[in-house]
Protein backbone atom coordinates (compact mmCIF):
# COMPACT_ATOMS: atom_id res chain seq x y z
CA UNK A 1 0.00 0.00 0.00
CA UNK A 2 1.03 3.64 -0.39
CA UNK A 3 2.16 5.03 2.96
CA UNK A 4 3.57 8.43 2.03
CA UNK A 5 3.17 10.85 -0.89
CA UNK A 6 5.27 13.97 -1.51
CA UNK A 7 4.53 16.47 -4.29
CA UNK A 8 6.61 19.54 -5.23
CA UNK A 9 5.96 22.31 -7.77
CA UNK A 10 2.92 20.80 -9.45
CA UNK A 11 0.35 23.30 -10.81
CA UNK A 12 -1.10 25.00 -7.66
CA UNK A 13 0.88 22.79 -5.30
CA UNK A 14 4.01 24.32 -3.82
CA UNK A 15 4.92 21.35 -1.64
CA UNK A 16 2.73 18.87 0.22
CA UNK A 17 3.34 15.63 2.09
CA UNK A 18 0.55 13.20 2.92
CA UNK A 19 0.69 9.97 4.93
CA UNK A 20 -1.95 7.36 4.12
CA UNK A 21 -3.05 4.36 6.17
CA UNK A 22 -4.70 1.00 5.44
CA UNK A 23 -8.42 0.90 4.75
CA UNK A 24 -10.56 3.61 3.16
CA UNK A 25 -8.76 6.95 2.68
CA UNK A 26 -11.22 9.64 1.58
CA UNK A 27 -10.24 12.95 -0.04
CA UNK A 28 -12.80 15.74 -0.38
CA UNK A 29 -12.73 19.43 -1.18
CA UNK A 30 -14.48 22.30 -2.90
CA UNK A 31 -14.75 22.33 -6.67
CA UNK A 32 -11.51 23.78 -8.04
CA UNK A 33 -9.57 23.11 -4.85
CA UNK A 34 -7.09 20.90 -6.71
CA UNK A 35 -8.44 17.34 -6.46
CA UNK A 36 -7.62 16.72 -10.13
CA UNK A 37 -4.07 18.03 -9.54
CA UNK A 38 -3.56 15.38 -6.88
CA UNK A 39 -4.80 12.64 -9.22
CA UNK A 40 -2.60 13.96 -12.06
CA UNK A 41 0.40 13.93 -9.72
CA UNK A 42 -0.20 10.31 -8.73
CA UNK A 43 -0.77 9.38 -12.38
CA UNK A 44 2.55 11.04 -13.26
CA UNK A 45 4.29 9.03 -10.53
CA UNK A 46 2.76 5.84 -11.92
CA UNK A 47 4.27 6.49 -15.37
CA UNK A 48 1.61 8.63 -17.06
CA UNK A 49 2.47 11.38 -19.53
CA UNK A 50 2.14 15.05 -18.68
CA UNK A 51 3.35 18.24 -20.38
CA UNK A 52 5.46 21.10 -19.03
CA UNK A 53 2.31 22.99 -17.98
CA UNK A 54 2.18 20.36 -15.21
CA UNK A 55 5.06 22.27 -13.57
CA UNK A 56 4.20 25.15 -11.21
CA UNK A 57 4.74 28.54 -12.84
CA UNK A 58 8.25 29.84 -12.15
CA UNK A 59 9.62 26.48 -10.94
CA UNK A 60 12.52 24.63 -12.58
CA UNK A 61 11.02 21.19 -12.01
CA UNK A 62 8.08 19.18 -10.72
CA UNK A 63 8.73 16.24 -8.42
CA UNK A 64 6.51 13.46 -7.08
CA UNK A 65 7.59 10.59 -4.86
CA UNK A 66 5.67 7.79 -3.17
CA UNK A 67 6.65 5.26 -0.51
CA UNK A 68 4.94 1.88 -0.74
CA UNK A 69 4.85 -0.88 1.86
CA UNK A 70 4.91 -4.44 0.50
CA UNK A 71 5.27 -7.91 2.02
CA UNK A 72 8.98 -7.79 1.13
CA UNK A 73 9.72 -4.33 2.52
CA UNK A 74 9.38 -0.78 1.22
CA UNK A 75 9.57 0.55 -2.35
CA UNK A 76 10.25 4.18 -3.20
CA UNK A 77 9.09 5.53 -6.57
CA UNK A 78 10.26 8.99 -7.69
CA UNK A 79 9.76 11.02 -10.85
CA UNK A 80 10.98 14.51 -11.74
CA UNK A 81 9.98 16.62 -14.77
CA UNK A 82 12.45 19.31 -15.83
CA UNK A 83 11.21 22.66 -17.12
CA UNK A 84 14.20 23.22 -19.42
CA UNK A 85 14.03 19.92 -21.32
CA UNK A 86 10.49 18.71 -20.75
CA UNK A 87 11.97 15.29 -19.96
CA UNK A 88 11.44 13.26 -16.82
CA UNK A 89 13.86 11.35 -14.62
CA UNK A 90 12.50 8.22 -12.91
CA UNK A 91 13.94 6.40 -9.91
CA UNK A 92 13.08 3.13 -8.25
CA UNK A 93 14.57 2.76 -4.76
CA UNK A 94 17.11 5.46 -5.66
CA UNK A 95 18.20 3.86 -8.95
CA UNK A 96 17.49 5.59 -12.23
CA UNK A 97 15.10 3.61 -14.44
CA UNK A 98 13.12 4.22 -17.63
CA UNK A 99 9.53 5.47 -17.55
CA UNK A 100 8.45 2.07 -18.86
CA UNK A 101 10.21 0.27 -16.01
CA UNK A 102 8.65 2.66 -13.50
CA UNK A 103 5.22 2.07 -15.02
CA UNK A 104 5.64 -1.71 -14.88
CA UNK A 105 6.65 -1.57 -11.22
CA UNK A 106 3.81 0.82 -10.34
CA UNK A 107 1.22 -1.41 -12.05
CA UNK A 108 1.95 -4.08 -9.43
CA UNK A 109 1.35 -1.60 -6.61
CA UNK A 110 -1.52 0.73 -7.59
CA UNK A 111 -4.57 0.78 -9.86
CA UNK A 112 -5.83 4.29 -10.59
CA UNK A 113 -9.34 4.71 -11.97
CA UNK A 114 -10.26 8.20 -13.05
CA UNK A 115 -13.42 9.69 -14.56
CA UNK A 116 -11.97 9.58 -18.09
CA UNK A 117 -11.82 5.78 -17.94
CA UNK A 118 -15.61 5.55 -18.15
CA UNK A 119 -15.25 6.14 -21.87
CA UNK A 120 -12.03 4.17 -22.42
CA UNK A 121 -13.57 1.05 -20.87
CA UNK A 122 -16.37 1.19 -23.42
CA UNK A 123 -13.87 0.38 -26.19
CA UNK A 124 -14.15 -3.37 -27.09
CA UNK A 125 -10.36 -3.55 -27.65
CA UNK A 126 -9.76 -2.36 -24.07
CA UNK A 127 -12.46 -4.73 -22.83
CA UNK A 128 -10.52 -7.64 -24.36
CA UNK A 129 -7.32 -6.52 -22.66
CA UNK A 130 -9.21 -6.16 -19.37
CA UNK A 131 -10.53 -9.70 -19.69
CA UNK A 132 -7.00 -10.92 -20.46
CA UNK A 133 -5.77 -9.52 -17.14
CA UNK A 134 -7.90 -12.19 -15.42
CA UNK A 135 -6.44 -15.08 -17.46
CA UNK A 136 -3.13 -15.26 -15.60
CA UNK A 137 0.28 -16.53 -16.72
CA UNK A 138 -1.20 -19.26 -18.89
CA UNK A 139 -2.52 -16.68 -21.35
CA UNK A 140 0.79 -14.79 -21.22
CA UNK A 141 2.61 -17.99 -22.21
CA UNK A 142 0.11 -18.62 -25.00
CA UNK A 143 0.71 -15.09 -26.35
CA UNK A 144 4.50 -15.59 -26.39
CA UNK A 145 4.00 -18.82 -28.36
CA UNK A 146 1.52 -17.05 -30.66
CA UNK A 147 3.97 -14.22 -31.40
CA UNK A 148 6.60 -16.79 -32.41
CA UNK A 149 4.14 -18.47 -34.77
CA UNK A 150 3.07 -15.11 -36.21
CA UNK A 151 6.73 -14.26 -36.90
CA UNK A 152 7.11 -17.55 -38.81
CA UNK A 153 3.88 -16.85 -40.69
CA UNK A 154 5.06 -13.38 -41.72
CA UNK A 155 8.43 -14.72 -42.89
CA UNK A 156 6.83 -17.45 -45.01
CA UNK A 157 4.28 -15.02 -46.41
CA UNK A 158 7.03 -12.53 -47.30
CA UNK A 159 8.96 -15.25 -49.15
CA UNK A 160 5.83 -16.30 -51.03
CA UNK A 161 5.00 -12.73 -52.02
CA UNK A 162 8.58 -12.23 -53.20
CA UNK A 163 8.35 -15.24 -55.51
CA UNK A 164 4.82 -14.55 -56.68
CA UNK A 165 5.51 -10.85 -57.18
CA UNK A 166 8.07 -11.49 -59.92
CA UNK A 167 5.32 -12.81 -62.19
CA UNK A 168 5.95 -12.16 -65.90
CA UNK A 169 9.36 -10.67 -65.14
CA UNK A 170 10.65 -14.03 -63.89
CA UNK A 171 12.82 -14.79 -66.96
CA UNK A 172 14.19 -11.23 -67.06
CA UNK A 173 15.18 -11.56 -63.42
CA UNK A 174 16.82 -14.92 -64.05
CA UNK A 175 18.79 -13.53 -67.02
CA UNK A 176 19.98 -10.52 -65.05
CA UNK A 177 21.06 -12.57 -62.03
CA UNK A 178 22.82 -15.14 -64.26
CA UNK A 179 24.75 -12.38 -66.07
CA UNK A 180 25.85 -10.83 -62.76
CA UNK A 181 26.84 -14.22 -61.35
CA UNK A 182 28.86 -15.17 -64.42
CA UNK A 183 30.65 -11.80 -64.39
CA UNK A 184 31.76 -12.34 -60.79
CA UNK A 185 32.63 -16.01 -61.36
CA UNK A 186 34.81 -15.20 -64.40
CA UNK A 187 36.90 -12.89 -62.25
CA UNK A 188 37.58 -15.75 -59.77
CA UNK A 189 38.35 -13.36 -56.93
CA UNK A 190 40.32 -14.56 -53.91
CA UNK A 191 40.22 -13.09 -50.38
CA UNK A 192 43.29 -10.92 -49.76
CA UNK A 193 44.29 -10.92 -53.45
CA UNK A 194 43.84 -7.17 -53.87
CA UNK A 195 46.24 -6.36 -51.02
CA UNK A 196 48.88 -8.70 -52.46
CA UNK A 197 48.57 -7.20 -55.95
CA UNK A 198 48.73 -3.64 -54.61
CA UNK A 199 51.92 -4.46 -52.70
CA UNK A 200 53.46 -6.12 -55.80
CA UNK A 201 52.53 -3.12 -57.95
CA UNK A 202 54.18 -0.75 -55.49
CA UNK A 203 57.34 -2.87 -55.64
CA UNK A 204 57.41 -2.98 -59.44
CA UNK A 205 56.85 0.77 -59.70
CA UNK A 206 59.99 1.23 -57.56
CA UNK A 207 62.05 -1.39 -59.43
CA UNK A 208 64.72 1.04 -60.75
CA UNK A 209 65.43 2.46 -57.29
CA UNK A 210 65.36 -1.02 -55.77
CA UNK A 211 68.00 -2.23 -58.29
CA UNK A 212 70.21 0.82 -57.75
CA UNK A 213 70.05 0.70 -53.98
CA UNK A 214 70.53 -3.08 -53.85
CA UNK A 215 73.58 -2.93 -56.14
CA UNK A 216 75.17 -0.16 -54.12
CA UNK A 217 74.52 -1.97 -50.83
CA UNK A 218 76.00 -5.19 -52.29
CA UNK A 219 79.08 -3.31 -53.55
CA UNK A 220 79.69 -1.80 -50.14
CA UNK A 221 79.26 -5.11 -48.38
CA UNK A 222 80.95 -7.60 -50.69
CA UNK A 223 82.35 -6.26 -53.97
CA UNK A 224 84.15 -3.11 -52.85
CA UNK A 225 84.08 0.26 -54.58
CA UNK A 226 86.97 1.67 -56.67
CA UNK A 227 90.12 1.37 -54.52
CA UNK A 228 88.19 0.62 -51.35
CA UNK A 229 87.88 -2.84 -49.92
CA UNK A 230 84.35 -4.24 -49.25
CA UNK A 231 82.91 -4.35 -45.77
CA UNK A 232 83.21 -8.15 -45.65
CA UNK A 233 86.90 -8.00 -46.61
CA UNK A 234 87.64 -5.40 -43.97
CA UNK A 235 85.66 -7.27 -41.31
CA UNK A 236 87.51 -10.49 -42.27
CA UNK A 237 90.87 -8.74 -41.75
CA UNK A 238 89.63 -7.38 -38.40
CA UNK A 239 88.55 -10.89 -37.32
CA UNK A 240 92.12 -12.14 -37.97
CA UNK A 241 93.57 -9.32 -35.92
CA UNK A 242 91.20 -9.97 -33.01
CA UNK A 243 92.08 -13.66 -33.16
CA UNK A 244 95.74 -12.73 -32.63
CA UNK A 245 94.73 -10.40 -29.75
CA UNK A 246 92.67 -13.19 -28.14
CA UNK A 247 95.64 -15.56 -28.37
CA UNK A 248 97.87 -13.08 -26.55
CA UNK A 249 95.14 -11.83 -24.17
CA UNK A 250 92.41 -14.52 -23.63
CA UNK A 251 90.31 -12.01 -21.69
CA UNK A 252 89.37 -10.35 -25.04
CA UNK A 253 88.21 -13.61 -26.64
CA UNK A 254 84.57 -12.32 -26.46
CA UNK A 255 85.45 -9.49 -28.87
CA UNK A 256 86.80 -11.98 -31.39
CA UNK A 257 83.71 -14.18 -31.08
CA UNK A 258 81.24 -11.28 -31.46
CA UNK A 259 83.01 -9.91 -34.54
CA UNK A 260 83.22 -13.38 -36.06
CA UNK A 261 79.44 -13.70 -35.57
CA UNK A 262 78.93 -10.30 -37.25
CA UNK A 263 81.14 -11.49 -40.17
CA UNK A 264 78.83 -14.49 -40.65
CA UNK A 265 75.75 -12.25 -40.66
CA UNK A 266 77.32 -9.87 -43.20
CA UNK A 267 78.15 -12.81 -45.45
CA UNK A 268 74.55 -14.09 -45.20
CA UNK A 269 73.12 -10.64 -45.95
CA UNK A 270 75.39 -10.29 -48.98
CA UNK A 271 74.21 -13.67 -50.27
CA UNK A 272 70.56 -12.68 -49.84
CA UNK A 273 71.18 -9.38 -51.64
CA UNK A 274 72.70 -11.27 -54.61
CA UNK A 275 69.60 -13.48 -54.76
CA UNK A 276 67.37 -10.39 -54.48
CA UNK A 277 69.18 -8.80 -57.45
CA UNK A 278 68.20 -11.83 -59.52
CA UNK A 279 64.54 -11.45 -58.42
CA UNK A 280 64.48 -7.83 -59.57
CA UNK A 281 64.84 -8.99 -63.13
CA UNK A 282 61.00 -9.02 -63.46
CA UNK A 283 58.90 -9.70 -66.51
CA UNK A 284 58.27 -6.27 -68.09
CA UNK A 285 54.63 -7.33 -68.76
CA UNK A 286 53.94 -8.17 -65.10
CA UNK A 287 53.09 -4.60 -64.08
CA UNK A 288 50.64 -4.33 -66.95
CA UNK A 289 49.03 -7.62 -65.94
CA UNK A 290 48.70 -6.47 -62.31
CA UNK A 291 47.14 -3.16 -63.36
CA UNK A 292 44.58 -5.00 -65.49
CA UNK A 293 43.72 -7.37 -62.64
CA UNK A 294 43.32 -4.52 -60.14
CA UNK A 295 41.09 -2.71 -62.63
CA UNK A 296 38.85 -5.79 -62.84
CA UNK A 297 38.61 -5.96 -59.05
CA UNK A 298 37.82 -2.22 -58.87
CA UNK A 299 34.97 -2.51 -61.40
CA UNK A 300 33.43 -5.46 -59.56
CA UNK A 301 33.67 -3.63 -56.22
CA UNK A 302 31.97 -0.60 -57.72
CA UNK A 303 29.05 -2.75 -58.91
CA UNK A 304 28.69 -5.39 -56.20
CA UNK A 305 30.37 -4.41 -52.95
CA UNK A 306 32.93 -2.20 -51.23
CA UNK A 307 35.46 -5.03 -50.77
CA UNK A 308 36.46 -8.21 -52.57
CA UNK A 309 34.92 -10.16 -49.69
CA UNK A 310 31.62 -8.28 -50.20
CA UNK A 311 31.70 -9.16 -53.91
CA UNK A 312 32.21 -12.84 -53.03
CA UNK A 313 29.26 -12.62 -50.62
CA UNK A 314 27.17 -11.11 -53.42
CA UNK A 315 28.23 -14.04 -55.61
CA UNK A 316 26.87 -16.48 -53.03
CA UNK A 317 23.65 -14.47 -52.69
CA UNK A 318 23.12 -14.40 -56.48
CA UNK A 319 23.72 -18.12 -56.68
CA UNK A 320 21.14 -18.80 -53.97
CA UNK A 321 18.60 -16.40 -55.50
CA UNK A 322 19.07 -17.95 -58.92
CA UNK A 323 18.62 -21.46 -57.58
CA UNK A 324 15.51 -20.36 -55.69
CA UNK A 325 14.00 -18.57 -58.69
CA UNK A 326 14.80 -21.29 -61.21
CA UNK A 327 13.07 -23.72 -58.87
CA UNK A 328 10.39 -21.21 -57.83
CA UNK A 329 7.44 -23.44 -58.71
CA UNK A 330 8.67 -26.12 -56.33
CA UNK A 331 9.66 -23.49 -53.76
CA UNK A 332 6.22 -21.85 -53.90
CA UNK A 333 4.60 -25.22 -53.34
CA UNK A 334 6.91 -25.92 -50.39
CA UNK A 335 6.22 -22.52 -48.84
CA UNK A 336 2.46 -22.89 -49.31
CA UNK A 337 2.58 -26.24 -47.49
CA UNK A 338 4.66 -24.65 -44.73
CA UNK A 339 2.21 -21.74 -44.44
CA UNK A 340 -0.76 -24.10 -44.12
CA UNK A 341 1.06 -25.89 -41.31
CA UNK A 342 1.79 -22.63 -39.47
CA UNK A 343 -1.84 -21.48 -39.90
CA UNK A 344 -2.99 -24.81 -38.48
CA UNK A 345 -0.75 -24.31 -35.42
CA UNK A 346 -1.98 -20.72 -34.98
CA UNK A 347 -5.62 -21.84 -35.25
CA UNK A 348 -5.12 -24.56 -32.63
CA UNK A 349 -3.43 -22.06 -30.29
CA UNK A 350 -6.21 -19.49 -30.85
CA UNK A 351 -8.71 -22.19 -29.86
CA UNK A 352 -6.82 -22.69 -26.57
CA UNK A 353 -6.76 -18.93 -25.96
CA UNK A 354 -10.50 -18.73 -26.70
CA UNK A 355 -11.28 -21.55 -24.26
CA UNK A 356 -9.25 -19.85 -21.53
CA UNK A 357 -10.96 -16.51 -22.14
CA UNK A 358 -14.42 -18.06 -22.15
CA UNK A 359 -13.73 -19.77 -18.84
CA UNK A 360 -12.43 -16.51 -17.31
CA UNK A 361 -15.36 -14.56 -18.79
CA UNK A 362 -17.88 -16.79 -17.00
CA UNK A 363 -16.11 -16.33 -13.67
CA UNK A 364 -15.64 -12.56 -14.04
CA UNK A 365 -19.22 -12.06 -15.28
CA UNK A 366 -20.58 -13.85 -12.21
CA UNK A 367 -18.42 -11.75 -9.86
CA UNK A 368 -19.44 -8.45 -11.48
CA UNK A 369 -23.12 -9.46 -11.49
CA UNK A 370 -22.90 -10.23 -7.75
CA UNK A 371 -21.37 -6.83 -7.02
CA UNK A 372 -24.03 -5.07 -9.09
CA UNK A 373 -26.71 -6.79 -7.02
CA UNK A 374 -24.97 -5.50 -3.89
CA UNK A 375 -25.09 -2.01 -5.42
CA UNK A 376 -28.84 -2.05 -5.80
CA UNK A 377 -29.04 -3.33 -9.37
CA UNK A 378 -30.97 -6.46 -8.42
CA UNK A 379 -31.95 -8.76 -11.28
CA UNK A 380 -29.32 -7.17 -13.53
CA UNK A 381 -27.05 -9.53 -15.39
CA UNK A 382 -23.55 -8.80 -16.66
CA UNK A 383 -21.93 -10.91 -19.34
CA UNK A 384 -18.74 -10.85 -21.42
CA UNK A 385 -19.62 -11.96 -24.91
CA UNK A 386 -16.76 -13.44 -26.93
CA UNK A 387 -16.95 -13.83 -30.71
CA UNK A 388 -14.41 -15.15 -33.18
CA UNK A 389 -12.91 -13.40 -36.21
CA UNK A 390 -11.43 -15.07 -39.28
CA UNK A 391 -8.28 -12.95 -39.05
CA UNK A 392 -5.78 -13.47 -36.26
CA UNK A 393 -3.22 -11.20 -34.60
CA UNK A 394 -1.07 -10.91 -31.46
CA UNK A 395 -4.21 -11.28 -29.29
CA UNK A 396 -5.55 -14.26 -31.22
CA UNK A 397 -8.84 -14.01 -33.11
CA UNK A 398 -11.27 -13.16 -30.29
CA UNK A 399 -13.42 -10.07 -29.83
CA UNK A 400 -14.86 -9.23 -26.42
CA UNK A 401 -17.92 -7.11 -25.70
CA UNK A 402 -19.25 -6.24 -22.25
CA UNK A 403 -23.00 -6.93 -22.30
CA UNK A 404 -25.54 -6.03 -19.58
CA UNK A 405 -29.21 -6.36 -18.92
CA UNK A 406 -29.71 -3.69 -16.22
CA UNK A 407 -33.41 -4.29 -15.48
CA UNK A 408 -35.88 -7.20 -15.65
CA UNK A 409 -37.56 -7.44 -19.04
CA UNK A 410 -34.92 -5.34 -20.79
CA UNK A 411 -32.84 -7.02 -23.50
CA UNK A 412 -29.12 -7.37 -22.95
CA UNK A 413 -27.15 -4.67 -24.74
CA UNK A 414 -23.54 -3.53 -25.03
CA UNK A 415 -22.17 -1.52 -22.13
CA UNK A 416 -21.48 1.41 -24.48
CA UNK A 417 -25.23 1.84 -24.97
CA UNK A 418 -26.00 2.37 -21.26
CA UNK A 419 -27.39 5.89 -20.90
CA UNK A 420 -27.87 6.30 -17.14
CA UNK A 421 -24.93 7.95 -15.39
CA UNK A 422 -25.83 6.28 -12.11
CA UNK A 423 -25.97 2.83 -13.70
CA UNK A 424 -22.69 3.45 -15.50
CA UNK A 425 -20.94 4.49 -12.28
CA UNK A 426 -22.08 1.37 -10.47
CA UNK A 427 -21.10 -0.87 -13.38
CA UNK A 428 -17.68 0.78 -13.52
CA UNK A 429 -17.25 0.35 -9.76
CA UNK A 430 -18.15 -3.34 -10.06
CA UNK A 431 -15.72 -3.87 -12.95
CA UNK A 432 -12.93 -2.01 -11.23
CA UNK A 433 -13.53 -3.76 -7.93
CA UNK A 434 -13.02 -7.11 -9.65
CA UNK A 435 -10.09 -5.99 -11.79
CA UNK A 436 -8.25 -4.52 -8.80
CA UNK A 437 -7.94 -7.88 -7.04
CA UNK A 438 -4.29 -8.21 -7.99
CA UNK A 439 -3.03 -4.87 -6.60
CA UNK A 440 -2.78 -3.74 -2.97
CA UNK A 441 -3.92 -0.14 -3.54
CA UNK A 442 -6.82 1.18 -5.63
CA UNK A 443 -7.43 4.88 -6.29
CA UNK A 444 -10.93 5.99 -7.34
CA UNK A 445 -11.39 9.47 -8.74
CA UNK A 446 -15.10 10.38 -8.33
CA UNK A 447 -16.35 6.89 -9.18
CA UNK A 448 -19.67 8.08 -7.70
CA UNK A 449 -20.53 10.42 -10.60
CA UNK A 450 -24.29 10.46 -11.24
CA UNK A 451 -25.07 8.58 -8.01
CA UNK A 452 -27.27 9.82 -5.14
CA UNK A 453 -29.68 8.70 -2.44
CA UNK A 454 -29.93 5.01 -1.61
CA UNK A 455 -27.58 4.11 -4.47
CA UNK A 456 -24.91 6.38 -3.01
CA UNK A 457 -25.21 4.50 0.29
CA UNK A 458 -24.84 1.16 -1.50
CA UNK A 459 -21.74 2.40 -3.35
CA UNK A 460 -20.32 3.65 -0.04
CA UNK A 461 -20.87 0.30 1.65
CA UNK A 462 -19.26 -1.53 -1.29
CA UNK A 463 -16.19 0.73 -1.18
CA UNK A 464 -15.95 0.18 2.55
CA UNK A 465 -16.16 -3.59 2.02
CA UNK A 466 -13.43 -3.53 -0.63
CA UNK A 467 -11.21 -1.46 1.68
CA UNK A 468 -11.17 -4.32 4.18
CA UNK A 469 -9.15 -6.35 1.64
CA UNK A 470 -6.94 -3.60 0.20
CA UNK A 471 -6.11 0.06 0.63
CA UNK A 472 -8.52 2.48 -1.09
CA UNK A 473 -7.91 6.16 -1.91
CA UNK A 474 -11.16 7.74 -3.02
CA UNK A 475 -11.87 11.30 -4.16
CA UNK A 476 -15.58 11.91 -3.70
CA UNK A 477 -18.26 14.59 -3.37
CA UNK A 478 -20.83 12.31 -1.69
CA UNK A 479 -21.26 12.52 2.11
CA UNK A 480 -22.41 8.87 2.26
CA UNK A 481 -19.04 7.72 0.91
CA UNK A 482 -17.01 10.27 2.88
CA UNK A 483 -18.67 9.12 6.12
CA UNK A 484 -17.21 5.63 5.62
CA UNK A 485 -13.65 6.96 5.79
CA UNK A 486 -11.06 5.34 8.00
CA UNK A 487 -8.92 8.39 7.25
CA UNK A 488 -10.32 11.65 5.88
CA UNK A 489 -8.26 14.32 4.06
CA UNK A 490 -9.34 17.79 2.93
CA UNK A 491 -8.00 19.29 -0.28
CA UNK A 492 -8.20 23.07 -0.16
CA UNK A 493 -6.60 26.07 -1.79
CA UNK A 494 -5.64 29.43 -0.39
CA UNK A 495 -4.02 32.68 -1.52
CA UNK A 496 -1.04 34.03 0.40
CA UNK A 497 -1.55 37.52 1.81
CA UNK A 498 2.04 38.52 1.05
CA UNK A 499 2.89 36.51 -2.07
CA UNK A 500 -0.53 36.74 -3.70
CA UNK A 501 0.00 33.24 -5.06
CA UNK A 502 -2.64 30.51 -4.85
CA UNK A 503 -1.59 27.17 -3.42
CA UNK A 504 -3.31 23.83 -2.88
CA UNK A 505 -2.77 21.86 0.31
CA UNK A 506 -3.92 18.51 1.72
CA UNK A 507 -4.45 18.00 5.42
CA UNK A 508 -5.68 15.13 7.58
CA UNK A 509 -8.92 15.91 9.47
CA UNK A 510 -9.66 15.16 13.11
CA UNK A 511 -13.13 14.10 14.25
CA UNK A 512 -14.60 17.61 14.59
CA UNK A 513 -13.19 18.69 11.23
CA UNK A 514 -14.61 15.54 9.63
CA UNK A 515 -18.10 16.40 10.94
CA UNK A 516 -17.77 19.94 9.54
CA UNK A 517 -16.68 18.63 6.15
CA UNK A 518 -19.53 16.10 6.05
CA UNK A 519 -21.95 18.92 6.90
CA UNK A 520 -20.56 20.94 3.99
CA UNK A 521 -21.05 17.96 1.65
CA UNK A 522 -24.62 17.54 2.91
CA UNK A 523 -25.74 21.12 2.92
CA UNK A 524 -23.35 23.03 0.66
CA UNK A 525 -21.49 26.20 1.63
CA UNK A 526 -23.83 27.08 4.52
CA UNK A 527 -23.35 24.84 7.55
CA UNK A 528 -26.23 24.84 10.01
CA UNK A 529 -26.91 23.02 13.27
CA UNK A 530 -29.21 20.73 11.30
CA UNK A 531 -26.52 19.76 8.77
CA UNK A 532 -24.00 19.27 11.58
CA UNK A 533 -26.42 16.94 13.35
CA UNK A 534 -27.07 15.07 10.11
CA UNK A 535 -23.31 14.74 9.63
CA UNK A 536 -22.84 13.30 13.14
CA UNK A 537 -25.63 10.79 12.58
CA UNK A 538 -24.21 9.80 9.18
CA UNK A 539 -20.75 9.25 10.68
CA UNK A 540 -22.18 7.22 13.57
CA UNK A 541 -24.22 5.11 11.18
CA UNK A 542 -21.14 4.51 9.02
CA UNK A 543 -19.09 3.52 12.08
CA UNK A 544 -21.75 0.98 13.00
CA UNK A 545 -21.43 -0.68 9.58
CA UNK A 546 -17.67 -1.24 9.85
Amino acid sequence: MITHLRIQNVALIDEIEVSFAPGLNILTGETGAGKSILVDSINFLLGGRLGRDFIRTGADFAHVEGLFATDDGEIMLERTLQTSTGKSVCRLNGRTVTAGMLKDAASQLVALHGQHEHQSLLDPAKQLRLLDSFCGMELAEFKVELESLLTRYREVNKALKSLAGIGNQRQEQIDMWRYQLEEIERAALKPGEEDELTARRTRLNGLERLSKNTGLALALLDNGMEAQQSATDQVSRAVGLLAEIARLDPVREDLHERLAEAQTQLTDIAAELRAYVDELDADPQELETIEARLDTIYRLKKKYGSTAEAVLKKQEELSNNLDSLENSAAEIKRLQTLRRGVISEITALCDKINALRCSSALRVSAEITGILNDLGMQNSHFNIEITRRTAFGPDGNDQAEFIISPNPGEPAKPLRRIASGGEMSRIMLAIKTVMADNVPTVIFDEIDSGVSGRTAQQVAEKLMGVSRRRQILCITHLPQIAAMADNHFLIEKSTGSQTGRTTTDVKALNHDAIISELARLIGGAKITPATLQAAREMKEQASGLK
